[in-house]
């Protein structure tokens, strides 16, 4: 019997070292990769909207191609940020009616068990236009989103701002905003309850202009050690000049003094940089950011691609110059 056991033994030994000869020699790069690579996933898609729901990494991006293409939004999930899977199609034009075309720029929360899809559509350009901002709805991260509200959440230019390149923001006490604007302009607007439309702040105003010197599209926030971080992008969107900057405040409405540029193009990789999101690690102060660029072949404007770097801050809590990378960013699962 004891010599039974030591042959059983020693074939599993045999089998678990079989296993990790043919792992090392016959390994399949997409499953044993441990780094996102740049692009992290095919496809031209740009200003991606990551976050994270349970124990999964999600990007939503714009489908970068002509506007009267641009009728329909992918999502890509992952559980490391090196392995990603497509959902296609999480929103299209077949479910919101009145979206054209244009669809931009997402941004997406979660609230009382809802995932709340905010986009932009039709490109407006003054206030008889029917277009803005509006919001899909789904139970699930991977859609289908259907339409909210059956028309826009904004569909009017106040202070200036195009109603684009929304993003949702949750302060520490609960309270959701909403910050946007293109040409050049941004304004931050209190959310009510059940995102149907804003509360007036204490003022009476409704729209907040926060506009920082520089700014033109692409706002994003977050917090970090009681800070608020406002950042967005400067620069043509078709040029190599793109590039994210950033300021910090003490409120979600600053006031917000520009501080420097932390992600431009770089000759050697790739240019337009810009029109960013940030993930953070719950529980730690590692954070990520991601973004799209124009690879140094393209000519294109709609040539963007999706990618992931490393995001540090130094001992004051300035952020760093990020440091584009070919290789991306280290497997890391939830």
């Amino acid at each position: 019997m004891k010599q039974m056991k030591k042959k059983s033994n020693l074939s599993t030994l045999l089998f678990h070292l079989a296993s990790l000869v043919i792992l090392f020699f016959f390994c399949i790069p997409e499953i044993c990769a441990q780094k996102s690579g740049n692009p992290v996933f095919p496809g031209w898609y740009a200003d991606p909207e990551a976050t994270i729901f349970g124990n999964q990494y999600w990007i939503y991006p714009t489908y970068s191609a002509k506007y009267e293409d641009q009728v329909f939004m992918d999502a890509f999930s992952s559980p490391d940020l090196v392995h990603w899977v497509k959902h296609s199609h999480v929103i299209d034009t077949t479910l919101i009616k009145w979206a054209k075309t244009a669809m931009w720029a997402p941004a997406i929360t979660k609230k009382d068990g809802k995932y709340y899809l905010f986009f932009g559509a039709n490109d407006i350009q003054n206030n008889t236009s029917v277009g803005g901002i509006g919001i899909g709805v789904s139970d699930k991260p991977e859609g289908p989103f259907k339409d909210y509200l059956g028309k826009p959440l904004l569909d009017k230019i106040y202070n200036g701002a195009q109603p684009i390149d929304q993003f949702v923001f949750k302060d520490v006490d609960g309270q959701y905003y909403m910050i946007y604007g293109g040409w050049r302009h941004c304004n931050i607007v209190k959310l009510n309850q059940d995102f149907t439309g804003f509360v007036p702040f204490a003022d009476g105003t409704t729209y907040k202009e926060i506009t920082p010197k520089g700014y033109v599209e692409g706002s994003i926030m977050f917090c970090r050690n009681n800070k608020y971080y406002f950042m967005w992008s400067e620069g043509s969107w078709i040029g190599p000049d793109y590039r994210v900057a950033y300021a910090i405040g003490d409120s979600p409405f600053g006031p917000f003094n520009r501080i420097g540029v932390v992600l431009q193009q770089d000759a050697t990789i790739a240019k337009g940089a810009g029109h960013h999101s940030v993930i953070n690690i719950p529980g730690t102060d590692d954070w990520y950011i991601v973004y799209h660029r124009r690879p140094l072949t393209e000519t294109d404007g709609n040539s963007r691609e999706t990618c992931i770097d490393k995001m540090k801050f130094d001992t004051n809590g300035n952020i760093l110059p990020v440091v584009m990378t070919v290789e991306g960013v280290d497997r890391r699962p939830l």
